[in-house]
C-alpha cells in the first residue's frame, strides 16, 4: 500500500516541508524544515542572506528566496542537498514527539510525497518523479523504529 500527501493541508500535511513545526539545529531555531533546507543553499558563500531565509516570514517567503538566482548558491549543493534533507528531516521528527509517532503509524507502507510539479522531491504528474521526500521519510522510519 502507499500513503500519498502533498501540501501542508491535506491529509499527512505533517509530512510537508512547509508545515509549521520549528526545528533547532546547530542552535538556531527554523520555524519549518523549508526554511533551514533552503538557507542551507547559501550558508557557506552568503551567510547573511541564508539568515534572512531562516527568518522568513512563512515557508513559502524562504522557498522562494531559496530559489533565487541572482544569488550565487554553495557549489557543493547537488551533492549535499540529500544530506540537507536528512538533517532537517530528522530534526523535525525527533523534536516533535506527536510527529515521530504520527511517522511510525505509517508502518511498512510506501510514502510518496504526490507533487504534480517535482520531480525530484515528489512523484511529478504521472509518478515518473524520484520521490526523494518519501523515501528520505521512509529511511527516517527505519531508523526510529530502533
Amino acid at each position: 500500500m502507499t500513503i500519498k500527501f502533498y501540501g501542508k493541508a491535506g491529509k499527512l500535511g505533517e509530512f510537508s516541508n512547509f508545515f509549521h513545526s520549528p526545528i533547532t539545529i546547530d542552535g538556531v531555531v527554523y520555524i519549518t524544515t523549508e526554511h533551514y533546507f533552503q538557507s542551507m543553499k547559501y550558508v557557506t558563500v552568503n551567510p547573511a542572506y541564508a539568515n534572512k531565509i531562516a527568518k522568513a516570514s512563512n515557508p513559502m517567503q524562504a522557498a522562494q528566496m531559496g530559489r533565487n538566482r541572482r544569488k550565487p548558491m554553495r557549489p557543493d549543493w547537488e551533492k549535499v542537498k540529500d544530506n540537507v534533507m536528512r538533517t532537517a528531516l530528522r530534526a523535525k521528527f525527533t523534536q516533535h514527539e506527536r510527529l515521530k509517532e504520527l511517522l511510525l503509524s505509517t508502518g511498512d507502507e510506501h510514502i510518496v510525497e504526490d507533487a504534480p510539479n517535482d520531480y525530484y522531491w515528489g512523484c511529478g504528474k504521472k509518478g515518473s518523479g524520484k520521490n526523494m521526500l518519501g523515501k528520505l521519510l521512509v529511511e527516517l522510519r527505519e531508523e526510529l523504529k530502533k
